[in-house]
């Protein structure tokens, strides 16, 4: 039966043949080559039989000639019924609107939900999603990768640890973590301020307490600098037994901030010579879309004369209602790029070098820290890099809360 396989997709014929011995002509086509099948003789003067769509023409030409009548009882096949279909344009073209009407509001957001964070954060989140385009009516092929978005959010909200982003169908769904700030616990009770670092006292502010350093005094890790234990003197002992005077005293909690100079040592190295690629900007969009492992292009064809290019590819799944369709649009961003080779002299060298290692220590520290100067105790230059120790001064806050142990 291979010789009639595809007949379905190519169209085929049912020919009644009215006449004397009308098999005869069934055996006349197949010997002419015409695939002929289903035949079945209905009288004495008639017979049926199937034919290919393509060989109509040859068998009327067979029936030039003869006396026999061929009527067309059936026509079956895709081409008949893309014609059937032809003669109702309306319906057809109804047809194809409505799935096109209906796959597109399949891929447009109607809902955007935001859970895992606070009322104020969960604010701050709508307000930059709005601004990056996505709220209820936005087309979900033109948003940005979730990736991409969920860097811009962390990016413009600090308060965010975290952030994860799904789209289901027509559902944009955004579930945060706040980011937790953890501070010192404070020591509960009576409590004196301790140096944790080692440094010269710049200046002090004390609210509660007794302090025990002054300004330029030097002071190690450890060293009380201001003290939760008032001491004061009795007034009911008479003036007779000033030598025996009993002082009392109270503990409180001190409380204060002491600013001190304090040094750090740092290394760090820096190539006399550097190479680095950067986007031009100049960029073209190309378009696939992907079935399985097919991509078939539907728009921009061809690379971009660029000598370099920086391929990033985003993937974005389409949606018939809420069921994912095995079809996804791919979309390709080609980015112009170039190289480029950067040579530096000692002192450049070594002016990088100062910047790179102080911005380092500023993240250490924190953006309370002051980095008030630098001196570099050494500086060697090999194998193309030029290598600094580095002694830096810093202003900070030295204090850390210390029980005071009652049982002394």
């Amino acid at each position: 039966m291979k010789h009639i396989q595809g007949t379905s997709m190519k169209g085929f014929i049912t020919v009644l043949v009215e006449g004397r011995q009308p098999e005869l002509f069934f055996q006349r086509c197949i010997e002419r080559g015409v695939v002929v099948w289903n035949v079945e003789k209905k009288s004495e003067t008639t017979c049926s039989g199937s034919i290919k769509l393509s060989d109509l023409s040859n068998v009327k030409k067979l029936r030039n000639g003869t006396d026999y009548k061929l009527i067309f009882t059936n026509k079956g096949g895709m081409p008949f019924l893309l014609k059937r279909f032809a003669r109702k344009k309306e319906l057809l073209v109804g047809l194809l609107l409505s799935i096109l009407l209906t796959f597109f509001l399949s891929n447009i957001i109607w809902e955007v939900k935001i859970t895992g964070v606070p009322k104020d954060i969960e604010e701050k989140i709508s307000e930059k999603l709005e601004a990056y385009g996505i709220h209820q009516g936005t087309w979900a092929l033109s948003l940005d990768s979730p990736s991409d978005i969920q860097q811009r959010l962390i990016n413009d909200i600090p308060e965010l640890l975290w952030v994860g982003i799904q789209q289901n169908g027509t559902s944009f769904k955004l579930e945060g973590v706040e980011k937790k700030i953890v501070e010192e616990e404070e020591v509960e009770g009576p409590r004196n301020l301790v140096a944790t670092k080692k440094g010269v006292i710049e200046n002090m502010y004390v609210a509660k307490g007794l302090p025990k350093v002054q300004v330029n005094d030097f002071v190690e890790p450890g060293d009380v600098l201001v003290s939760g234990k008032i001491q004061f003197k009795n007034e009911d002992d008479s003036d007779v037994n000033d030598e025996k005077e009993d002082d009392s005293y109270e503990l409180i909690a001190a409380e204060g901030e002491v600013i001190a100079k304090t040094w750090y040592e740092t290394e760090v190295t820096i190539p006399l010579k550097a190479s680095h690629e950067r986007l031009t900007g100049n960029n073209e969009m190309k378009y696939h879309l992907k079935i399985g492992n097919l991509e078939l292009p539907l728009w921009g064809f061809g690379d971009p004369e660029y000598q370099d290019i920086h391929r990033d590819r985003h993937e974005k799944d389409l949606y018939f209602f809420k069921w994912k369709l095995p079809v996804s649009l791919m979309e390709t961003t080609l980015s112009e790029k170039r190289y480029f080779k950067t040579e530096r002299t000692k002192a450049e060298a070594v002016d990088i070098g100062i910047r790179q290692a102080k911005n380092e220590l500023q993240l250490k520290l924190g953006p309370e820290a002051e980095i008030i100067s630098e001196n570099i105790l050494q500086e060697t230059t090999e194998s193309g890099k030029v290598k600094l120790i580095l002694y830096m001064a810093v202003e900070e806050d030295i204090v850390k809360q210390e029980p005071i142990d009652q049982g002394d």
